[in-house]
């Protein structure tokens, strides 16, 4: 065992020292926490010492090991720093919504209740948006707002999934559990955003090699062939009026054009955020090309995983069902959960319920069945999702794996276009030269 010296606030706002064996820091973390302390640093082998003013953490002896956790409540630079700071909404980074997840997954695992974990986040040195959401969660849940309702709150960020799954997973117990999850699929999307980032690097070259040569060949080469055409008496092919064409259309409507791109965008935007039209765009993005799937597979992973940790902690099965259809932010599978709330409010077994809404594939039933006839239904959900998250990592590497030679063959299609255009045209006017010669 290692001797930890430490340095704690007690309930009523007291600075304490003292020293504890343990085996590691997650187990000096519990057994300090269920003593009601508040970390402010913890030294392994050096001595830690008494904060002084503005309880500045005092460095250990050389050799030792120290984690700082904050600084003593009431101090003149904490309260210089939150006026400092702002106390509305502050946007995140993907980046930091991770990291944040991460960090408050790990401390809540290792025993650490959900206000003293967050103090331990708060006292990061670097001044950052994180820091400053940390100290808006941390005052509203002090304050007695629920987690979720003070994510909502503390930053737009995290969304209304993230925020559902935190209000399930405050109900059920399995906080720690949701918040890896979440982390982990976060981190996923995030590779994933940096794999299709990186591999459009080289069709990028492309785009701007093709782009260089439509500029090149419509604004010089044409003009240049079209008045060689028309001295030696001949004709321009169809391709090359249609691009003549389309050029001068461009050249005098492009405001035009600008403008009727803004307003579909403005359009789009509005009728996929309103009560009529969201749940048809919310069905019709489970059906898109490659991304469809992934829409599909990650809903049965939240889904399954939700009610199988809710049931897991003591919940009914219906209540765990209304808890999982409210972290699903999509309306249209929002419906769907909600007719196998009503089935299984009557009376109907779940695996039933899901096979009369006709959207969950048949294994996921077969899995189910067999929970329910085990009587570990929480088990089996539990294998379902940890199946289908296995599916979901397949498929975004599917995709990652296709985008960049989709992106090569789009571009190779336009420069081949091009070159067509560009090569009949010099026929034509070869053609033209030989005629008006003979």
């Amino acid at each position: 065992m290692a001797q930890f010296f430490y340095k704690a606030l007690k309930p009523d706002g007291s600075l304490t020292t003292g020293e504890l064996a343990a085996n590691d820091r997650t187990e000096a973390f519990q057994r300090l926490d269920r003593q009601g302390l508040q970390l402010v640093s913890l030294d392994v082998g050096g001595v830690a010492g008494v904060a002084g003013n503005g309880g500045a953490a005092v460095e250990p002896k050389s050799g030792g090991s120290r984690w700082s956790f904050g600084k003593q409540k009431g101090s003149e630079a904490e309260a210089r720093e939150a006026a400092e700071e702002p106390a509305g909404p502050v946007k995140l980074k993907r980046a930091e919504v991770v990291l944040f997840t991460e960090e408050l997954s790990d401390l809540l695992a290792a025993g650490l209740q959900l206000e003293p974990a967050l103090r331990i986040m708060e006292s990061r040195e670097e001044k950052s948006g994180l820091k400053t959401v940390v100290r808006i969660l941390r005052d509203r849940v002090r304050d007695g707002i629920s987690f979720s309702n003070a994510l909502r709150q503390a930053s737009p960020s995290f969304g209304d999934l993230y925020c559902n799954l935190a209000a399930a997973g405050e109900v059920s117990g399995a906080l720690p559990t949701i918040l890896r999850r979440q982390a982990d699929y976060l981190v996923t999307m995030q590779d994933l955003q940096s794999k299709v980032l990186f591999a459009l690097i080289y069709p990028s070259f492309l785009v701007g090699s093709g782009i260089m040569v439509a500029v090149l060949f419509v604004t010089f080469l044409i003009p240049k062939l079209v008045k060689l055409i028309e001295t030696t008496g001949g004709t321009l092919p169809a391709g090359a009026k249609f691009v003549i064409g389309m050029t001068d259309f461009l050249a005098t409507f492009w405001w035009l054009i600008v403008m009727l791109i803004v307003i579909a965008v403005l359009l789009f935007r509005w009728a996929i955020r309103s009560e009529q039209y969201r749940p048809v765009w919310d069905q019709q993005k489970l059906k898109l090309p490659m991304f469809g799937n992934i829409l599909q597979t990650r809903f049965f992973v939240q889904f399954l995983e939700t009610l199988a940790n809710l049931i897991h902690n003591g919940l009914p099965l219906l209540r765990g069902l209304e808890l999982a259809r409210n972290a699903t932010t999509n309306i249209y599978l929002k419906a769907l959960v909600d007719k196998v709330v009503d089935y299984v409010a009557e009376g109907g077994a779940l695996s039933r319920g899901l096979k009369r809404v006709g959207f969950f594939p048949p294994l996921l039933l077969d899995m189910v069945a067999v929970g329910e006839q085990t009587g570990d239904i929480s088990q089996s959900l539990q294998r379902a999702s940890e199946r289908y998250d296995k599916e979901l990592a397949k498929n975004i590497e599917k995709i990652g794996a296709l985008i960049q030679p989709l992106v090569i063959m789009l571009m190779a299609l336009i420069v081949g276009v091009m070159a067509y255009f560009m090569i009949t045209v010099i026929f034509e006017t070869i053609s033209s030269v030989r005629s008006r010669s003979l």
